[in-house]
């Protein structure tokens, strides 16, 4: 993925470092430096700052039909019996990871983060960067019941999103996810998480104060840096160790997992919108393993600037365009294979809106490799309907 100066370019089939160091340059301007919130445990004491990014199961316990948990408030006591509840799905996680001392010599070091109990038989949803480079999690219950036998089991080559499983258990009580499509700015939020690595299960309320944001995060020294798109941005307080934790609706429902919080400004955390994670989710609880889905286009994220630069006759969707002298479209790609085409404007996935929703990106992460999606399409002035089988992505 990359972004320049007219737009976000998008869900293309190619490795993820060259795109974002063109981004870098043709950005105008200077991204915020955000930090991504876990805790290193340093052997002379505490030292804040982030881990470095480098079957049939239990359903997933979803939304009932025609519920909109989004729409909900908080009204006198509620925060508390929300935060009760679904504390019962937050774990704190503990990893150990191996690294040099000054004199040469192998120590190990610990990092603590959140994670959210999806499935009860044991599926764990956290950040990417909670558990990179870890060898070994250990995962523990709000009731302190503590787990050893935790596996990595996927992560996403996109975001900052793993999955993991705890062996052998059949009775962990599930988060509601719910759906971050249709989060609006304003609505009250609460975030629950294992802050500074040692208050577990730490509940903050605020608001959502924007979506759609891009940020660009990196570690205390500027160095590990990662540019996150599609995310969410609240004023609900988010502290170091709440990195993979449930930030929550007034109905109890997760719409999206807290993974960032401004070093420079008060009251401002991100967090990765849910709905970006269900897909790759529902394909582990189906066949234990999982790719991230993917179209395969450049597109530009249309909006009323890139509209009016483009000459085109929306002003949100994604246009399908390259900057430079390849197509947009992918060769053999899904994209490809269905008969998008370059200049095409795809406005809409399933009926939900890009854009307005999330971003064509964020969109197709919520389906499985496998799933077909229909893309409703702008094609020279005239609407019509392309219907793509999505395949899993690779990053060879």
């Amino acid at each position: 993925m990359e972004e320049n100066s007219k737009g976000k370019i998008v869900e293309a089939k190619v490795k993820a470092e060259a795109p974002a160091c063109c981004c870098a340059k043709k950005t105008s301007k200077a991204p915020m430096i955000i930090s991504i919130i876990a805790i290193l445990f340093g052997i002379a004491g505490f030292c804040y700052g982030f881990l470095a990014l480098q079957r049939t199961g239990a359903p997933i316990t979803f939304l009932g039909s025609g519920t909109d948990g989004n729409s909900a408030n908080f009204t006198e006591g509620s925060i508390a019996d929300i935060a009760n509840k679904v504390s019962k799905s937050v774990v704190s996680i503990v990893t150990s990871t191996k690294s040099m001392n000054l004199f040469g010599q192998s120590t190990d070091a610990q990092a603590a983060g959140t994670g959210i109990i999806a499935t009860a038989d044991g599926y764990i949803v956290t950040n990417k960067h909670v558990i990179n480079g870890a060898h070994k999690v250990t995962v523990i219950l709000d009731d302190g019941t503590t787990y050893e036998d935790v596996e990595v089991v996927a992560t996403d080559p996109l975001n900052d999103v793993a999955y993991l499983k705890i062996k052998d258990v059949s009775d962990l009580t599930p988060a509601t996810l719910g759906d971050s499509k249709t989060i609006v700015v304003g609505q009250q939020v609460i975030a629950i998480g294992n802050a500074l690595g040692e208050y577990q299960n730490t509940v903050t309320a605020g608001i959502i104060s924007g979506t759609g944001r891009s940020v660009t995060a990196s570690d205390g020294t500027g160095s590990n840096v990662e540019t996150l798109s599609d995310m969410i941005q609240t004023d609900a307080a988010i502290n170091s160790g709440n990195s993979g934790g449930p930030l929550v609706n007034a109905a109890g429902e997760v719409i999206g997992i807290n993974t960032a919080t401004s070093s420079t400004a008060e009251n401002m955390g991100f967090a990765i919108p849910i709905s970006s994670a269900k897909g790759m989710l529902n394909q582990l609880i189906e066949t234990g393993k999982a790719e991230r889905a993917y179209l395969g286009v450049y597109a530009v994220a249309i909006t009323p600037e890139a509209a009016k630069e483009y000459n085109l006759p929306v002003s949100t969707g994604a246009y399908l365009y390259s900057p430079s002298a390849y197509s947009a479209i992918v060769k053999d790609s899904p994209a490809a294979k269905a008969g998008l085409k370059d200049k095409d404007i795809i406005t809409a996935i399933n009926g939900t809106k890009v854009g307005a929703a999330g971003s064509l990106s964020d969109l197709i992460s919520e389906y499985k490799p496998g799933d077909t999606v229909q893309l409703t399409v702008i094609r020279e002035g005239k609407e019509t309907t392309v219907n793509v089988t999505l395949e899993g992505y690779s990053e060879k």
